[in-house]
Parts: C-alpha cells; structure tokens; sequence
C-alpha cells in the first residue's frame, strides 16, 4: 500500500529569509565567541622572553654605565640594542627597520617553538653560529637554551652589520660577559673570528681588525684565524666536533647572517627562516656550517627574514616608539572556534532548512491567514 505525506509547492520568501537569518546568527556566534587557547609549551615560551627581556635591559645598563647613550632617532623605543650605521668595527650593510624588528623579547618564545619542534630535549647538545648584526636575537636565542637546559656550544663572529654591536669598546662577545656576569646564562662563545667578508674581516681597516682582536682577547677565548671561506668552515666545524664530547648534535642553530654559518648571502637564501629537517635542493649549494649539518641530518634552525618569522608566529609589532610587552602574540595563545557551538550552529540551521522546506507544518505555520490561494496548499505526494 501507497502512503500519502505533504509537501509545500514552494518555498516562501519569509522561509528563505527565516532560514538566512539562522544561518547568520550562528556564524556570527562561531566567529564572535572563540576561545583563547594557550599554545605548547606557554610556560616555557613565557619564561624564556622574560630571560630575554632581563638580558636586554642588563646589556642597556652596561651600556649607559659605559658612557653609550641610543640615539633616539635611530632608536625610538630606547631599547639599548640597537648599534650605529658605521664604526670601524661594521662589516656590511643592515636594514635599520629589520634592527628594530629584531629587538623584541618574545622571539625567544619563537625560539622556543622551533627547538621543541626539533625534538631538541634537555641536556641535548645544540651547535650555535651567532655574529653582531642581531644582538637582540642572540640574547633571545641564549634565552631560549638557557630556560631549555640545553648544552650550546658557540662560535661568534666579533663585527657586525649596520645598527648591529658595532660600538667599538662594547661588542657581542662583550655582551656576552655581560649576561654572564649577570648569572642570567651560564654559557658563551668558546671561540671567535673576525667576521666580515669571507670570515676574515677582509676590506676592513687595519684600526677596525684591531678592535675585533682585543674584543677576542677580552674574552679570552682562541680567535679562529682563517685564509677564506672555505677553511673558515673547516676549522668551525672541527671546532664543534671537539667540543661534542662524543655525543650528536640535537641541531645547529644560525643567527644573523655570519658568512662561514651560512655561505654568502647566496646561501642564506637557500635555507628557509625558521626549522629545516633538511638540505636544499639545488645544483650549487653554497657550502657554510649550515649545509654540513644539514648534511648529516641535523636540523637546521635559520634565524633570519625577521618580519617573515614574526608573521608566520603572529608576533604584532608594537606601536612606534614603543617596546614590546612580553607574552602578546600568537606564539603564546591564539583565538580558535568552538567547535560544539559551530556544530550546534550547523544543525540548527539544518534543521531550520529541513522545517520549512520538507515539512508542511512549516510552510503553514508561516503563511497568512486569509491570504493563502488554493495553489499555496501543501501537495499531496506518493
């Protein structure tokens, strides 16, 4: 036997219009109530770039105790951190907005991410090639190793670029004692070159090697003297297997762009910024400690591209002439949906279409008395 159910003609325009209203009443609950979801590890992250932050302000001290003032013009936000366009001691060009980019405590939480992620644990080793273009990123990255407990060993490059730890009488490597007489790290660079062009501060004056030398010197650490490139990589990546102590190396991380860490700017661009599990592909890679490390596996932290890594981690820039807070940003927590009210969102208006466009009770519960023609009345159906 056949059974007889109803169904409307059609669908009104109050249906339709009931039924888009629905719809944009449960979108704008999906969109207007997320949830702020902390991210991994937010303790750690929180931990490192207040470190970093108690670094930066320990470097400023020293500075102003020295007699080394910020140019407020170059400097907005009176950080400390940023150097000046040419001393004896600069290298190569630099990007001024990039410098104060740079200068940002929660890079450290960044920094964070990027070991966890590859799977660098506590009392791991970790290979760091750092120079002085970003002494920012270097104290974040010191930082980060610190509150990991992990084991660096780092080599420096002693001259820096443009705005970078240019001043003559206070350079990277002197920042470093600085941390450490701080007891804000508990390690530094176990030796040093000169940095510049081909590692060896070629192009540079007599006067500026000079400076470079006793900032060596002070930190009574070998001076790693090299002929070009090339053997500059040799004698680093020696270096680094001296002090491995028999054990792997969990990563190699890279800061700034030191010729020897990654070969040329060419090279630097063939690594990506941020975590690489593996070499580039090409057919002339550029040799640099980099590539070797990649090489053998080890993955390859590249801390370059600095507005590129802010925005794929969600770390807004502050307004101008302001420092950064510590703790803001995607890195520590982000905005996400519900996901049971976007579900419940979904079925309301499913159920919302299937009420007034399958059923009759719908379709009469919407007409108006007194205005319905004969051809408006529910269809009979087999």
């Amino acid at each position: 036997m056949k059974s007889l159910y109803w169904r409307p003609p059609g669908v009104s325009r109050a249906a339709l219009l009931l039924i888009a209203s629905v719809s944009v009443v449960a979108l704008s609950a999906a969109e207007h109530l997320k949830v702020r979801r902390e991210q991994p590890y937010y303790e750690v992250k929180l931990q490192a770039a207040r470190l970093a932050e108690r670094g930066m302000q320990a470097i400023k001290a020293e500075k102003r105790r020295l007699g080394i003032h910020p140019d407020l013009e170059i400097d907005p936000a009176d950080t400390g951190m940023i150097g000046e366009a040419i001393t004896p001691v600069t290298a190569n060009t630099g990007y001024l907005l990039a410098k104060r980019r740079s200068v940002d405590p929660n890079f450290a939480a960044i920094m964070v991410e990027l070991l966890e992620r590859a799977g660098v644990e506590r009392g791991d080793k970790v290979a760091v090639g750092v120079s002085g273009s970003f002494p920012a990123l270097n104290v974040a990255t010191f930082a980060a190793l610190t509150v990991l407990q992990v084991e660096p060993v780092v080599i420096a490059s002693t001259s820096a670029s443009e705005w970078g730890a240019n001043h003559v009488e206070y350079l990277w490597l002197d920042m470093e004692r600085t941390l450490e007489a701080a007891h804000l790290i508990g390690f530094r660079s176990i030796a040093a070159s000169l940095g510049g062009i081909d590692d060896r501060g070629y192009g540079m004056s007599k006067e500026g090697r000079q400076y470079l030398e006793r900032a060596v010197e002070r930190a009574h650490i070998p001076l790693i003297s090299v002929t070009g490139l090339t053997d500059s990589v040799e004698q680093r990546m020696a270096i680094y297997q001296e002090h491995a102590g028999g054990r792997a190396y969990k990563a190699y991380i890279n800061v700034g762009g030191g010729a020897a860490s990654v070969g040329t700017h060419v090279g630097k661009k063939q690594f990506k910024p941020g975590l690489n599990t593996s070499p580039p592909r090409g057919a002339a890679l550029m040799d640099s400690v980099m590539y070797r490390f990649a090489l053998r596996d080890v993955p390859v932290i590249h801390v370059t591209s600095i507005d590129e890594l802010a925005k794929h981690y969600e770390l807004a820039a502050p307004p101008p002439g302001k420092a950064p807070v510590v703790g803001q940003g995607g890195i520590y927590a982000k905005l996400e949906y519900r996901r049971w009210l976007a579900a419940l969102g979904l079925v309301v208006v499913l159920a919302t279409m299937v009420f007034f466009i399958r059923s009759d009770r719908g379709h009469r519960l919407l007409r108006v008395r007194g205005r319905v023609l004969a051809s408006d009345q529910p269809q009979k159906m087999i």
